[in-house]
């Protein structure tokens, strides 16, 4: 891993000029740059997010390790969590500097320690403030500044106060709304309770499109698959996945044939393992521990013979002193024999099937 030098060093595909088509979440304690490596070996095209860091992590904490991520990752977002327009400018420039192709500023997190720092989805009661954050960040960047935020909060009961909320953005500079269709009860939900039980209301982001045709709006919330993807991209402009990504990573594999164009073969799931060993060798070699990595992948064979087991043996090895490459060369080895089982007995199946219907 290596500073970015903002020029990204692997081929982009051109269809990608518009990589909110398929974005990536930012998620806590999940879309770290191990995360986002492993992540673009599956997709080339789509945009990924940081996890959410604050101005003050920033100016006051480990600025390089909050900022450093691999030149593999492009495109890539840094999300910012703040109020203070002064020090969002300044993280914002910091995020020009460092090759971000984008910032972000997060207007939908609900947890109660994002309130109580005044930032997140409390922030839709103050669109003024947002605009000021907006406007101080793209003067002082020249990279897109982007604004991911709920359609509503607590008492925002219509369509029209999301309206104004973009709309007053919008009037600072903002061109890119990242909506995710549900609403967020501060009080009385928890975070995990806001992205499940809040009902979605996708009629008001594509509303949303159709009445501020000139913005980028993108859709989030509740997408599981790509065919969803897809049709809502009959919609909007783009979608963003959340958490269907991190626990089913191998749904990306084919986003880049199926909604960038791209011709390029698509990788299995082993191949895709074994390329992410050269970099988890790097990291290793340079005194990390293995389930850094590891805890990323865990759902790369979701759904396929031997799943559970891979899962099992990575979470109950991978954390152990001295752990390396051969804790996951194990892991891949058990989904071989499962598999090579589970063909077996098919192919008995058939076998029996075949002769029943013979006796018959």
């Amino acid at each position: 891993m290596e500073k970015s030098t903002g020029v990204a060093t692997i081929a982009i595909n051109p269809i990608a000029m518009r990589p909110h088509r398929l974005c990536i979440a930012p998620m806590m304690n999940c879309s770290d740059h191990h995360c986002r490596y492993f992540w673009r070996l599956l997709t080339k095209n789509a945009l990924l997010y940081t996890e959410m860091v604050t101005p003050a992590a920033l100016i006051h904490g480990d600025r390089e390790g909050f900022l450093l991520f691999n030149p593999e990752e492009h495109p890539v977002a840094l999300q910012l969590g703040g109020s203070h327009p002064q020090d969002l400018a300044r993280c914002a420039r910091w995020a020009e500097e460092w090759g971000y192709e984008e910032v972000n500023l997060n207007c939908g997190c609900p947890s109660d320690r994002v309130q109580s720092g005044m930032f997140g989805a409390c922030l839709m009661a103050q669109p003024a403030l947002v605009a000021e954050c907006v406007a101080a960040m793209s003067a002082n960047c020249a990279i897109p500044v982007t604004v991911k935020h709920r359609i509503g909060i607590d008492d925002m009961e219509s369509y029209s106060q999301l309206l104004d909320f973009v709309r007053t953005i919008a009037a600072a500079g903002c061109r890119t709304f990242i909506v995710h269709a549900r609403k967020a009860w501060l009080r009385g939900l928890s975070p995990r309770e806001n992205r499940e039980i809040p009902p979605l209301k996708y009629d008001w982001v594509y509303r949303l499109k159709q009445e501020c045709p000139q913005l980028n709006i993108v859709l989030n919330g509740g997408i599981n698959s790509l065919d969803e993807c897809a049709e809502h991209l009959r919609r909007v402009d783009g979608v963003m996945i959340g958490r269907e990504a991190y626990t089913n990573p191998y749904l990306l594999a084919e986003v880049d044939q199926r909604l960038f164009g791209s011709n390029t073969t698509v990788a299995t799931r082993e191949e895709i393992l074994l390329q992410l060993l050269p970099y988890v060798e790097q990291h290793l070699s340079r005194g990390g521990q293995l389930n850094y990595i590891s805890r990323h992948i865990l759902g790369l064979f979701q759904n396929l013979p031997g799943a559970r087991k891979f899962r099992r043996h990575l979470s109950e090895n991978a954390y152990k002193p001295g752990a390396g490459i051969e804790v996951l060369e194990q892991g891949l080895a058990l989904i071989r024999q499962e598999t090579e089982r589970a063909e077996v007995q098919a192919a008995a199946r058939t076998t029996a099937r075949a002769a029943e219907r013979t006796a018959l």
